[in-house]
């Protein structure tokens, strides 16, 4: 190409970002976000939503302003491994407190529900218990540990994402002498074997 020549550009496609799959970015980041197991990378984020990493970044920012000036119950931070949701400082006696108080009281459905897919499927990560209940799950995780029914028992080679299992004083709250003793799950779930095909399928 000579100096002055001009290039022709009318036969260049252009090619647009893929569809977002949800309202807007910022919902889509905060979809994300929610049900993640730890902190997400700005480059994950990106490369899941199609976008630049400095609009995610950006945006990201943007949230985590939004959220702090807004009074809301939760944060996001930026850590040294990517971003994530963490319950506000502000709100901390109140968390414990319904921890605390929480100790004596009856499992919620929620907690009861989760607390058998770690019990038949153990160890899992709490995305793929996530997966399973079709709902966000960490709030459930903290309780049943801090209640002494879930351990972390490792962590997964290729995520680093941590596992779960039960403890002892699981089985000895159910009277059992092993995980062996465990009754079949269509027994006592009310989808049954359907919900035990829908666990198969995650793993």
């Amino acid at each position: 190409m000579t100096d002055g020549e001009m290039i022709d550009l009318s036969d260049q496609v252009i090619v647009p970002p893929p569809a977002l799959g949800a309202p807007s970015l910022a919902a889509a980041l905060e979809a994300l976000l929610i049900i993640a197991d730890e902190p997400m990378s700005v480059e994950t984020l990106a490369s899941t939503t199609g976008r630049p990493v400095p609009q995610v970044d950006a945006a990201l920012t943007e949230l985590a302003a939004d959220y702090r000036t807004s009074g809301r119950g939760f944060e996001l931070r930026k850590s040294s491994t990517g971003w994530r949701y963490y319950t506000s400082a502000d709100c901390q006696d109140v968390v414990t407190r319904y921890v605390t108080e929480g100790q004596s009281a009856r499992l919620s459905q929620a907690a009861l529900e989760t607390l058998a897919v770690v019990a038949y499927r153990q160890p899992v990560s709490r995305s793929r218990i996530s997966a399973v209940r079709g709902v966000n799950v960490d709030g459930v995780v903290r309780t049943l540990l801090t209640r002494g029914l879930l351990v972390q028992v490792g962590t997964e080679e290729d995520t680093g994402a941590a596992l779960y299992g039960t403890t002892e004083y699981f089985l000895e709250r159910l009277g059992l002498a092993g995980l062996d003793d465990l009754p079949p799950l269509a027994e006592h779930v009310p989808i049954g074997e359907e919900l035990d095909e829908i666990i198969d399928g995650t793993e």
